[in-house]
This record gives C-alpha cells, sequence and structure tokens, in this order.
C-alpha cells in the first residue's frame, strides 16, 4: 500500500518552502492543501491543536508539526536516497545546531526589515547583517554548509531567499553588497530544481509583504 503524504501549507511560508525542498530531494508525491489563515481549515486545527499552523505533514493520518521536525522525520522515514542530516553524530548535532540559529536568529532578524521603522529599523539592518556574516563565517569556502553536498542547514536557510527582494526593497540594503558568499552560496542552491521549484517568487514575495504591511500598518 502506498504512503498518504498531505501537506498543510500557506505559499508565503518558508518553513513550508522547507518541507516542499525535503519532499522534491526524497521524491515523494504529496497531496498540497493550501491553507487561508485567516480562516483555518478543522483539518488543520486537527493535526496541530497546539500551535495552529503550518506547515503540518500528514503520513498515513498522523501529523507531524514543525519544519525542521517535518524534515527530520522525512529524513528517517524515507531514507533510501538523498540524505539530509549527516550519518556521523556530532557532525548532526553541528548540523541541527545551525538549524537552529536559523530558526532563533534569522527569522527575528528578518521580521524587523518589513516590519518596523526608524530606530527599529537601522537596529534591524545591523543585527541582519551581524547574523548574516556569522553566517558566512560557518559556511567559510564549502559549497553547502555540510560540506560537497546539499543538506539540512542548507535546506534551513535558502528558503528564506525567496523573501531577500522584499527585505531589500523594505530595509533600504543591499544584501549582496555586504554578504556576497551568502548570495553566491543561494545561487548555487538554486541550480538544484528541488530546490528553484519549491522557493516562492522573489516579486510574489514582495506584493503580498506590501499588502500585509498596509493592512497591519507597518508603513
Amino acid at each position: 500500500m502506498a504512503d498518504e503524504v498531505i501537506l498543510l501549507d500557506f505559499w508565503l511560508s518558508m518553513y513550508g518552502m522547507r518541507v516542499k525542498i525535503a519532499l522534491a530531494e526524497k521524491g515523494i508525491e504529496y497531496d498540497y492543501k493550501q491553507e487561508d489563515l485567516s480562516n483555518k481549515s478543522p483539518l488543520l486545527l486537527e493535526a496541530n491543536p497546539i500551535h495552529k499552523k503550518i506547515p503540518v505533514l500528514i503520513h498515513n493520518g498522523k501529523p507531524v508539526c514543525e519544519s525542521l521536525i517535518i524534515v527530520q522525520y522525512i529524513d528517517e522515514v524515507w531514507n533510501d536516497k538523498s540524505p539530509l542530516l549527516p550519518s556521523d553524530p556530532y557532525q548532526r548535532a553541528h548540523a541541527r545546531f545551525w538549524a537552529d540559529f536559523v530558526d532563533k536568529k534569522v527569522s527575528v532578524v528578518s521580521r524587523k526589515l518589513w516590519t518596523t521603522k526608524g530606530e527599529e529599523l537601522e537596529a534591524g539592518k545591523n543585527e541582519f547583517f551581524e547574523t548574516f556574516k556569522i553566517l558566512e563565517g560557518e559556511l567559510g569556502d564549502k559549497p553547502y554548509f555540510g560540506g560537497e553536498t546539499f543538506g539540512f542547514v542548507d535546506l534551513s536557510l535558502v528558503t528564506f531567499y525567496s523573501w531577500f527582494h522584499a527585505y531589500e526593497v523594505f530595509g533600504n540594503i543591499n544584501i549582496e553588497a555586504e554578504c556576497p558568499k551568502i548570495i553566491a552560496w543561494a545561487k548555487r542552491c538554486l541550480q538544484k530544481e528541488t530546490v528553484a521549484k519549491s522557493l516562492a517568487d522573489q516579486k510574489k514575495v514582495y506584493e503580498a509583504l506590501g499588502q500585509l504591511r498596509k493592512i497591519r500598518g507597518y508603513e
């Protein structure tokens, strides 16, 4: 019997994009269900009653929540191809550390670029570049964060690239000028079809965030 795989998601979410990349890397067919986040479906509320957030992966009727946990689940269940986490326990812990850094730092500093203004925005820009320079240091001269092959940390971070154009316009910054290694790395990741097909279009993200800024009074 074939696995039944459902992804509850919203197209703008960089967290949902992570799961889409992982599923694409493993060649898994799935049913994609787009959520209306202002009117969440009964399925989403039942599958993730604690946080009530996307993405949620439902595998043979069992829900798995939180994007990085979902990606690790996918990697463990479909372990016959395209490993996303290293097999060595120390390297695996190292990858989890940096993916956690992306969740705890990059998410927070990136949000400031399109939701703040004035002094708060200026401070946010500095934090943004400090964070990405730390990531450039970790990347070093390697093609990918884990070395020669695309993996867990790359997948965790590259989905933010969909939002880079919006960050640059709303934050009045030039990411490539400050962090050229990150842009070169992102473009390398995008050469993979699994990544390119899973990321939202930068211009569409920018337009959607522009509307959201007006609705929420961030302008």
